[in-house]
């Protein structure tokens, strides 16, 4: 856990903390030279109304981290909560050079990037800046366009509730 907080206050805050829900996305993001990846990212949450903005956190030890900086595209496909395929597949992580999305159904996104059509939805967006927050790094995200790949009104989201605040 931290060195920052005695094991007692530990014991306290982790079922606590762990209680803070989360939606779950599909983070896709390219290297800028072809490649592109896809990984399972509970850590987003709406930042801003107007400019529509929302910060996503990826774990530091992420290879992903050196493909991001301001001006990156990324897409945000959200994961139905009826349907954990998507959750299960992008959770085991890819290495840089394998095909993330190798079986998936997707479109090209208006910035070129995939977009997950079993999903819900897809959002698309810039990179605008970054913060470190401890192991983790936070991106802020302006989002340029959105599709539903169902009705709106049908939307029932995968919400991530971990019983432990300190992992995943």
């Amino acid at each position: 856990m931290t060195d920052s907080l005695s094991e007692q206050m530990q014991e306290k805050l982790a079922p606590i903390l762990g209680r803070v829900p989360s939606g779950v996305f599909i983070l896709v993001a390219g290297d800028g030279q072809g490649k592109r990846t896809g990984m399972l990212a509970s850590f987003v949450q709406q930042a801003s109304f107007d400019p529509p903005q929302v910060t996503v956190a990826v774990n530091r030890s992420r290879y992903l981290n050196d493909w991001l900086s301001e001006g990156s595209p990324v897409t945000l496909s959200q994961v139905r909560k009826k349907d954990p395929s998507l959750f299960r597949h992008f959770g085991k992580g890819f290495e840089p050079d394998a095909d993330p999305f190798d079986g998936i159904a997707w479109t090209a996104a208006t910035n070129g990037l995939p977009q997950l059509t079993d999903a819900m939805a897809t959002l698309e967006g810039t990179v605008e800046s970054r913060m470190e927050a401890g192991d983790h790094i936070v991106y802020l995200v302006t989002i340029t366009g959105a599709t539903a790949h169902q009705d709106p009104a049908e939307f029932d989201p995968y919400v991530h509730v971990r019983k432990n605040g300190f992992s995943y």
